[in-house]
């Protein structure tokens, strides 16, 4: 899989302007430098006027590398003529000194491989186009400086050794027509050593943080070359942190639940977990048409519950005007009014229709307020979650409806709902470079948002069928995972150097296993001939189940694995969710969620964990 792969069964599962011609000016050879030998990379940048409203317009550039070396860092500068600025960008830091603009890369998006392209977008207001692009000062005309190349980056950094106060990292070596002499390792963007060899151990750092490490070689003349990395590296211990306030412990209850898993409202409370929690996500309501559309209409509010199903021990009636999971929300509420219940729409299976919906983002909220607020269940709900997967990329399918479309929907939203009422999405974890969170304007959507929940999970599973084995839920890189950019630590890192707030990051847990059977290797990335059988569906199991059938003998990468027979299985256990919650404490996030509540003992043994790690 190059991509974040699809789960949570059954379905977790730019308002665009008129159009007008886009305008499209090339700009040729341009390049970032790091050192002067670097403007031997050669590459252009396209300018596309992508949407005109009469008094603004959205534009877009296009970046690609079309040398035979990495570039490591860009910054186009351009001129508008006065009345012509831009309002907001994404995807690049974008400044001006009168006329005079200029765009940056951000740290994500800085290095591109021979072949590679990325863009940045911006709004803007006024009629005029850009002239007078230059590269770090020279014109964008492919000029290049003669002389010796500068190096290739090195091999990826790989972090091993990890503790409360150190950690090794290990490359491969680069290469340079004239020799490398030696490299420069950064931690966090600051030089911390220069070696000659291929291994460093970084010492003196603090228990329970999280460092990004990078590695940039020297030719014979101190001429660097592109960066490796960065990797991401969590230390171990640091107490936990603090704790949140008013910490999110949120989690997803589904509405095909009640069939054959026997899982209802009233065992949130059995469990014990209703006591333990602060909002349920009601998964999931359809997108259809351009609206909000009730899901299944049978378990949302039709079916009657006995009195011994019932929340409060009385049976529903014949005649009463409300039955249903939302009767059964209703009275959970009444018996813990701590708890705040949004509806959730989307997931994965019902995610494409999305794309039509944003095309009028007014309209598609004014038919997600008319369902909400329909007299029948108004006081069952307190938000709404749009779990649109994957907005502007492929998940079920392939969605092209621009990187503003997901912030134009949540605006929307907001104007409708207003100030008082919860508004959030499930997100995509795929910090990968040019991977689904480069796709959409996640941080200008978080203006509008009270949290997005991260869906930090199934980065790996059996659809890769014969392996590598490797954790689902990883919290951070390690030797041998299979993907850059597939874990938590990257994803969460990934949302805040985009602009989105700690606070309104929500760490994701899955309440289930991935697995593979054929496995003879112990430990991750063995291969296998197949996904193992699970209960509904193969290669998945829940956590109910997992703790007795194939207990957890290793962890890795912060969550656990078990290899039982020919079996090999990854997923979150209570010591392994407890320690993902301190590091949660440790960012500053604003919380915690799970998919989903049916997974968990009868005894809530993981919404336990979350409870008491976030506390």
């Amino acid at each position: 899989m190059s991509t974040q792969a699809p789960t949570r069964r059954a379905g977790f599962r730019k308002r665009t302007a008129a159009g007008l011609t886009a305008l499209i000016l090339p700009l040729a050879a341009m390049v970032g430098l790091a050192s002067p030998a670097e403007a031997a990379t050669s590459a252009t940048a396209t300018y596309t006027k992508t949407q005109d409203w009469g008094t603004g317009f959205g534009a877009n550039w296009t970046v690609k590398n079309t040398g035979t070396t990495t570039i490591s860092s860009w910054t186009v500068e351009w001129d508008y003529p006065s009345g012509t600025s831009v309002t907001s960008a994404w995807d690049a830091t974008v400044t001006s000194s009168g006329t005079h603009w200029t765009a940056k890369n951000v740290g994500w998006n800085g290095t591109l491989a021979p072949g590679a392209s990325v863009s940045f977008g911006y709004n803007g207001a006024g009629p005029g186009a850009p002239s007078g692009c230059k590269i770090n000062g020279a014109p964008c005309d492919g000029t290049t400086v003669p002389g010796d190349n500068p190096p290739s980056a090195p091999g990826t950094p790989v972090a091993s050794n990890i503790t409360d106060t150190s950690a090794k990292l290990t490359w491969t070596a680069a290469t340079d027509d004239k020799g490398v002499k030696n490299y420069d390792v950064l931690r966090d963007d600051t030089k911390v050593t220069t070696t000659t060899g291929l291994t460093f151990t970084d010492s003196g750092l603090t228990a329970g943080t999280d460092y990004s490490y990078t590695v940039v070689a020297r030719d014979t003349i101190d001429q660097t070359g592109p960066a490796a990395g960065p990797v991401a590296v969590h230390t171990t211990g640091g107490g936990g942190g603090q704790p949140l306030p008013n910490a999110v412990k949120m989690g997803y209850f589904t509405n095909w639940g009640v069939y054959g898993r026997n899982y209802h409202v009233k065992n949130i409370v059995t469990s014990g977990s209703a006591s333990k929690i602060t909002h349920i996500n009601y998964a999931f309501g359809n997108v259809q048409g351009g609206k909000c559309t009730i899901g299944d209409s049978y378990a949302d509010y039709d079916k009657a519950y006995t009195a011994d199903q019932s929340v409060d021990g009385v049976a529903d009636t014949w005649d009463q005007p409300l039955r249903g999971n939302f009767n059964q929300l209703r009275k959970l509420k009444k018996a813990y009014p701590n708890i705040k219940i949004l509806w959730s729409f989307g997931g994965w299976t019902w995610s494409g229709g999305f794309g039509q919906a944003v095309q009028n983002p007014a309209a598609f909220a004014q038919s997600c307020y008319d369902l909400i607020e329909d007299p029948r269940w108004a006081d069952v709900f307190d938000g709404i979650d749009l779990d649109w997967e994957y907005p502007n990329a492929c998940g079920l399918s392939c969605d092209t409806s621009g990187a503003a479309s997901f912030k134009n929907m949540m605006q929307a939203m907001r104007a409708k709902f207003g100030a008082n009422y919860l508004i959030t999405a499930a997100v995509t974890a795929d910090a990968s470079t040019g991977g689904k969170i480069d796709a959409a304007d996640y941080a200008g959507a978080a203006q509008y948002m009270n949290w997005f929940n991260v869906m930090t999970y199934d980065f790996f599973g059996a659809w890769a069928a014969q392996g590598p084995t490797a954790p689902h839920s990883p919290l951070t890189s390690y030797a041998g995972i299979p993907q850059q950019g597939f874990n938590s630590a990257e994803a969460i890192a990934k949302f805040k150097a985009k602009g989105v707030p700690a606070n309104k990051l929500l760490l994701g847990i899955g309440f289930y296993g991935r697995g593979w059977t054929g496995v003879t290797q112990d430990a991750p990335g063995g291969t296998a001939t197949g996904p193992a059988q699970g209960t509904y569906e193969q290669g998945i199991e829940d956590y109910k189940v997992l703790k007795n059938s194939c207990p957890a003998n290793g962890t890795v990468a912060g969550t656990a694995y078990a290899h039982c027979g020919t079996n090999w299985w990854s997923y979150d256990t209570p010591a392994t969710v407890n320690s993902k919650m301190s590091w949660a404490k440790n960012q500053g996030l604003g919380g915690a969620f799970f998919w989903e509540f049916s997974g968990d003992t009868g005894n809530g043994e993981l919404v336990g964990a979350i409870n008491t790690g976030l506390s």
